[in-house]
This record gives C-alpha cells, sequence and structure tokens, in this order.
C-alpha cells in the first residue's frame, strides 16, 4: 500500500492534488487529524487496501497534533507500506490573490488577525510537515491543469521507491525555483538574446539551439552538469531520496536555461524510469 500525506498553505493547490489522486482511484481523506493518523494506516493494512490512499493534513489541524506531526510519522512501521510527503506552497502575494479572487476564509483568520498575518503564520504552523516532505512543489507559477499534471507524472506514475527526477529551466531575474534541489548557473554561456535575429526564438528551437553548439563552452558547460550528475545522482538515491529537481537557470529563462534543461532531459530519460521537463518562465 502507498500512503500520500498531503499538505501545504491553504490556496497552494491542496485540493486539486488530492482531486488527482482520487480520480486515479486513491482512497482519498480531507483534513485528517494528525492524532488518527497511525489507526487509520493499521485499519486499512487490517482491510487489505489494494489501491493507494492520499490524506490532507493541514493548518485546520489542532495546533498541538501539528506540533507532534514528526513524532507521529516517525513512529510508523513503514515495513508494510511505503510513505510520501508531499508539500505544497507558493509566495505570499499569490496566496493573497487567490483568496482575494475566491473570496473563501482562510482557517487562521480572525477578528485580530488579516489575511496575510494569517497565510504568513500557516507557514510557522506547518513547519513540522514541511521539514519532512519528499516532495515540495512551488505553485505560484503554475496553473491547475499544470498541478495536476505534475502529481500524475511525478507522483502516481512512479514506481516504489524509484527517484522522480525533474529538470527545470528559470530565468534568475524570475527567482530561484523554492522547490530546487540542485541549481546550475549558466549565465556565463554565450546569450543568445544580444543577437536580434534570435532574440525571438527559445532553446527548443533550431536556430538557438544551432547557436549554442557552435560553442565549445556550452559542450564543456554540459559535459561537467553531466559529470556531476552521474556521481551524485545514485549516491541521492541510495539515500532513499525519492525526488529529485534539478533547475538550470539563466537570466531570462528563455534561451541558454532551456537549452540545457531540453538536452539533459534526452540524456537522462532512459537512464531513470521517471524523468520530467519543464520551462517555468515558458508555461507562463
Amino acid at each position: 500500500m502507498k500512503l500520500v500525506i498531503i499538505s501545504g498553505r491553504s490556496g497552494s493547490g491542496k485540493s486539486t492534488a488530492l482531486n488527482v489522486l482520487e480520480d486515479l482511484g486513491y482512497y482519498c481523506i480531507d483534513n485528517l487529524p494528525v492524532g488518527l493518523l497511525p489507526t487509520l494506516i493499521e485499519q486499512q493494512l487490517n482491510n487489505e487496501l489494494e489501491s493507494g490512499m492520499a490524506v490532507s493534513i493541514d493548518a485546520r489541524n489542532i495546533p498541538t497534533d501539528l506540533a507532534n506531526f514528526s513524532d507521529i510519522v516517525n513512529n510508523l512501521d513503514t515495513s508494510q507500506f511505503q510513505l510520501e510527503i508531499i508539500y505544497l506552497d507558493a509566495d505570499p502575494d499569490t496566496l493573497l490573490t487567490r483568496f482575494s479572487a475566491t473570496r473563501r476564509k482562510h482557517p487562521l483568520t480572525g477578528p485580530d488577525v488579516p489575511l496575510m498575518e494569517a497565510i504568513n503564520q500557516e507557514g510557522d504552523v506547518l513547519l513540522h510537515i514541511a521539514d519532512m516532505a519528499d516532495l515540495t512543489v512551488d505553485t505560484t507559477h503554475l496553473s491547475m491543469h499544470q498541478l495536476r499534471s505534475m502529481i500524475k507524472n511525478r507522483v502516481v506514475q512512479k514506481r516504489g521507491n524509484e527517484m522522480s527526477l525533474l529538470f527545470e529551466s528559470f530565468g534568475f531575474k524570475h527567482g530561484i525555483p523554492k522547490n530546487s534541489d540542485l541549481v546550475f548557473d549558466v549565465r556565463c554561456l554565450p546569450n543568445p538574446y544580444w543577437d536580434p535575429q534570435l532574440r525571438q526564438y527559445t532553446g527548443q528551437d533550431m536556430p538557438v539551439v544551432n547557436f549554442l553548439e557552435s560553442e565549445s563552452s556550452v559542450q564543456d558547460m554540459f559535459t561537467h552538469i553531466d559529470d556531476f550528475l552521474k556521481r551524485w545522482l545514485p549516491e541521492f538515491q541510495d539515500n532513499n531520496r525519492t525526488y529529485m529537481t534539478v533547475s538550470i537557470g539563466c537570466t531570462g529563462g528563455q534561451h541558454r536555461s532551456v537549452y540545457m534543461s531540453e538536452r539533459l532531459f534526452e540524456h537522462y530519460e532512459n537512464q531513470y524510469n521517471n524523468v520530467q521537463l519543464r520551462h517555468r518562465e515558458l508555461s507562463q
């Protein structure tokens, strides 16, 4: 049996993630009290549940129970099931915008607690869960469709304890992705942006690909990143790391980082069973 715990700040997409798992056959429970987790697992093991199970645990829980989350999870006997903790988050301004659009009530707001303060407090309340997450997903730049695809591809289609590997391009001027495990900076490479004939293209287009592949420094950068990943990804996997996000950044996230992420994805997609590719700035 596979148990997925979904958590994160309100408005980050927990309901969407839980709905995806339910649509794919998981037995799902929203807002499970943390203290009931051991009893629920024992019950489902006794019932020999064959499908996966997913539960949402968030700030609606009793604060003292959330504070004991790590102790409760560490005392679980995971020899009989596979446990994964997925934590969703977004930047505070994005969460504020989402709440303003839906006019939902935040679980921590009150007469003396305005919305932005509640959003910030929620991060502290859920810190024990965030620290134990196997996968942290920053949904700031994700649409609902993109989040559904990510949960399906990275969580559901991952078999057993195999490692799910994501290559993600981004632009440094828009910030480093929060879910990054490894970050490589390719801003030192020749920039197609400064060629007026190439500016309109991206790192997926052949004019830019041909330009970058004609530069020896680009090949050197690829080789050095590849050497690092070949050396250390197996070590992460042997250390029971089930999710790895390798972020490749250039200035705007349009050319060099896109090209390098595409090339790494093509190089590794046949070496691991679950390899994904995302271009953050191109998906806006």
